[in-house]
């Protein structure tokens, strides 16, 4: 058989439904054995950089393989962003590339391109995946193919590239004599699980003011499940990391909210304040610990757990690092919760109900101006229950990240590590895909929806579900909030130099139906109007360009100490444990 029409059998052998691509010459005879297929589906994207993200949407809503595909040269190079967003967030993803004909490939020759468009993408994109090869034997296809979707998966997920030349894709193979790949050559081990789970177990007994920060990493190893049951069994109270925003249901009585510099004042009091924080799934970078991490949660023992040993004790020293599988673990430590009493622990979860109480993420305001925060709380009320939120990046994101109240069976979908502008709208299309009987709504903002906003006529000519939700402040609000502080206020590029079109009249050419909304009084109405039907729909609220992303931290400040900084005295009222000594060097 052609060797084309293996590799597009094995997608389908791997339960993947749709591959985003942006046609080229370069993987034709890929496209070709894609044509009239009913068990698999081509979505032609609009840039390859929205097809990446598309398949990172697709991985993250849909718990299955992301795949995208891209012709050689520029079409491979434009990969990349979205191939290093799914390395730095782990998201298991296959992109594969056409090459040039092996005869026209340079090799080792000191030249710098011998064929049309020619590009060594697997050389560049080296640091970004988990594993990437050309594929230059016709009968290794099989264990290439096996070999990158078991690397992607297993572990720390992530991608995986495969570049193939265009005479291998024509090449013609025996199916029944292909080579296997012997997937237990690569497997991680991690044993001893139930002897740590009964450690940690005996650390927990033992505390009086417990936090349980979950991280990115529950929802990847599928323990969603498992910390529901861990938290309603100890009763200790649940903060999570930007990208753990959706492994724990916020109307549960332990969710206590985001930490980090953006986080929610409660949520970083509340870690500030504990004495023993279980870490589950999340790398500890900067934006949740600050920049002087010694000053984080420095009153409590730290028990870590990752499936990746690199990121143990990478930024904060923990005083017990547990590499192995996090559902492997909650399984076992829900298992040694027999004898626990969660009401030794009832006088902490009330003083973490106090910093809820007295530090709200919004206030309901007026009908003079444009609250974000509040809109994003009256977003939570109109949500489907089962619905999929794909935020961009920016103040966006940061907004929806502190007010949105996620649900059970909702999920929220952003970049953390590579934190790409534009993201939103093409990863709903893969998340859309992936969840056809389900409402997608993307949050994004008047910069970032100007990267990408060529895929609404990908959202126009499937009709997806796909709801627009746009902050339009006219600026990159984000950027020129960091010059506000630091640079003087001279907003170079962010306001001076930029512009931003009509998007009324832009969404209408895509024959998709806009609306625009300008104070907080018309947010009901408008939402309910977002929601009214299963079609396409854009809504526009105008944010004035001043608010801020508040609260917020600023350099060699710990996590508790967001600006606008409390009065003393009220802060070290808040304070259980001893408050950071500032020197002029911290300052």
């Amino acid at each position: 058989m052609k060797l084309s029409n293996y590799v597009i059998d094995f997608l389908v052998s791997e339960k993947i439904t749709h591959v985003f691509e942006v046609a080229g010459g370069s993987f034709a005879h890929l496209m070709d054995s894609l044509y009239g297929r009913k068990d698999i589906s081509s979505i032609s994207m609009h840039h390859e950089t929205a097809a990446a993200f598309a398949a990172e949407g697709y991985s993250r809503a849909g718990g299955n393989m992301g795949v995208a595909m891209a012709t050689s040269g520029p079409g491979a190079t434009n990969l990349i962003t979205g191939i290093g967003s799914c390395f730095f967030d782990s998201i298991p993803a296959l992109f594969i590339t056409g090459q040039v004909n092996t005869y026209e490939f340079k090799f080792n020759r000191p030249v710098r391109q011998v064929g049309f468009q020619e590009t060594d993408i697997v050389s560049i994109v080296k640091p970004l995946v988990k594993d990437a090869f050309l594929v230059t034997e016709p009968d290794k296809i099989r264990y290439y193919l096996e070999k990158a979707f078991h690397k992607a998966r297993n572990g720390r997920p992530g991608p995986v590239l495969m570049d193939i030349p265009l005479n291998i894709q024509r090449a013609d193979i025996n199916a029944g004599t292909l080579k296997s790949f012997d997937r237990h050559t690569d497997d991680e081990s991690t044993g001893g699980i139930e002897r740590i789970a009964e450690e940690v177990f005996q650390l927990i007994k033992s505390s009086s003011r417990p936090v349980i920060l979950a991280g990115g990493g529950v929802r990847l190893a599928k323990a969603s499940g498992e910390l529901i049951e861990f938290a309603v069994k100890t009763g200790i109270p649940i903060v999570s990391s930007l990208m753990g925003l959706d492994a724990f249901p916020h109307d549960e009585n332990y969710f206590a909210g985001m930490i980090g510099t953006y986080g929610n004042r409660y949520a970083n009091l509340t870690i500030a304040n504990s004495d023993l924080v279980l870490v589950l799934g999340s790398r500890l970078d900067t934006r949740q610990t600050g920049t002087k991490p010694e000053t984080f949660a420095r009153g409590a023992k730290i028990v870590h757990v990752d499936i990746d040993p690199y990121e143990l004790n990478n930024k904060v020293n923990a005083d017990m690092a547990v590499n192995c599988d996090l559902k492997s673990f909650l399984f076992c430590i829900n298992r040694c919760l027999h004898d626990y009493d969660y009401s030794r622990i009832d006088s902490w979860r009330k003083t973490v109900k106090r910093y809820m109480g007295c530090y709200p993420s919004y206030e309901r305001s007026n009908d003079a101006h444009m609250d974000p925060n509040f809109l994003m709380h009256e977003l939570s009320g109109f949500l489907p229950e089962d619905g999929v939120i794909c935020a961009d990046v920016g103040q966006n994101q940061i907004w929806a990240a502190q007010s949105l109240e996620i649900k059970r069976n909702q999920r929220f979908l952003t970049q953390g590590g590579m934190a790409s502008m534009g993201s939103a709208l093409s990863m709903a299309i893969g998340a859309s895909f992936a969840n056809p009987s389900k409402t997608i709504v993307v949050i994004t903002g008047d910069g970032g929806f100007q990267l990408n906003l060529q895929e609404l006529q990908t959202i126009y000519h499937h009709r997806l579900p796909i709801k627009i939700v746009l902050l339009n402040n006219s600026c990159y609000g984000m950027v020129r909030q960091f010059q506000k502080q630091y640079f003087n206020n001279r907003c170079q590029s962010t306001v001076e130099g930029y512009s931003a079109p009509d998007f009324h009249d832009i969404v209408s050419a895509y024959k998709i139906s806009a609306c625009t909304v300008r104070k907080n009084g018309e947010i009901p109405g408008a939402l309910r109007l977002l929601f009214e039907n299963n079609n396409p729909y854009f809504l526009e609220f105008m944010i004035d360009s001043n608010i801020n992303c508040m609260p917020k931290l600023s350099v060699n400040m710990p996590v508790e100490e967001q600006e606008p900084l409390l009065p003393r005295k009220e802060f070290e009222s808040l304070m259980i444990v001893e408050p950071w000594k500032h020197d002029e060097k911290s300052q």
